[in-house]
């Protein structure tokens, strides 16, 4: 298959064959919170065959609680050790006792505070650390260029140029981190999807590499990429940021409308439970 080919969506049971799924929130659960389609029945009818579901999001401004109670809100069960984001995988980049600067929302400040870093905006700090928030302006902008001058090291959650909403594309954390990145003059780190420190906390937390079955996602360069990563299949859904026939820029294993509709198709394909 070329990079830029995709599929139909078709069946296979090796995906649905127990082993874990790591699925993309924002544009494939929910959009700005508002639950897709029957995402709550296809996560338990995920759960019925055997599957277990770790959802991934590059979102880092809502914090573990607000995430398990938007799962809640959208008909999923959920706990701690299902959800990662990419303000842990951020978080991940610095030790116990270092100090940093920060723009983003509760769930980038939970991560740090719960890795030990101290969080400030005077110098000496050893980052400064770029997630996503609504509240950016210009003095968020000045301060965090002027400590990520000062220290040399610029920390991006992920490099996403745009937010899914129900009312269109907000800017994303890239766009953010992209400013900060010019007024410095610094090259960013990128921690989340799908950068190394993103795809090492992933593998932590499934376990034996043989339990990862599937990525799902609405956006190829990063979930797709993530995919690649850790080498096993693609799903693209079309509820996000990705059109329905928009051309992938990585091989895509399936493709549907949404993640109801794709956890039909391979479910369907892969018979009762055993």
């Amino acid at each position: 298959m070329s990079a830029t080919a995709t599929t139909a969506t078709s069946g296979s049971p090796t995906v649905v064959a127990g082993g874990t799924w790591v699925v993309d929130l924002d544009g494939v659960v929910w959009l700005a919170g508002e639950p897709i389609g029957e995402v709550a029945r296809a996560i338990g009818r995920l759960r019925g065959v055997g599957v277990d579901v770790l959802f991934v999001t590059n979102n880092s401004a809502p914090s573990t609680g607000e995430l398990l109670a938007r799962l809640s809100r959208a008909g999923v069960t959920a706990g701690p050790a299902d959800v990662l984001s990419s303000a842990d995988a951020a978080a991940s980049l610095l030790a116990d006792g270092q100090r940093a600067g920060f723009v983003g929302g509760d769930g980038l400040r939970e991560a740090l505070e719960r890795r030990g870093v101290v969080l400030t905006s005077e110098p000496p700090v050893d980052a400064v650390v770029v997630g996503w928030t609504q509240q950016f302006d210009f003095d968020q902008l000045t301060e965090a260029a002027t400590l990520a001058r000062s220290c040399g090291r610029l920390i991006g959650t992920n490099e996403d140029p745009t937010h899914p909403t129900p009312q269109g594309l907000l800017p994303g954390t890239g766009s953010l981190l992209a400013a900060v990145a010019t007024a410095s003059g610094l090259r960013p780190e990128v921690a989340g999807k799908p950068h190394a420190a993103l795809v090492s906390l992933v593998r932590q937390r499934i376990g034996p590499p043989d339990r990862l079955r599937l990525v799902v996602g609405d956006q190829p360069r990063t979930d797709g990429v993530l995919a690649q990563q850790l080498g096993v299949p693609f799903a693209l859904v079309d509820s996000g940021v990705t059109p329905a026939g928009t051309p992938s820029t990585v091989p895509v294993a399936h493709r549907a409308a949404d993640l109801s509709a794709l956890v039909d198709e391979l479910v369907a394909a892969h018979g009762p439970p055993h």
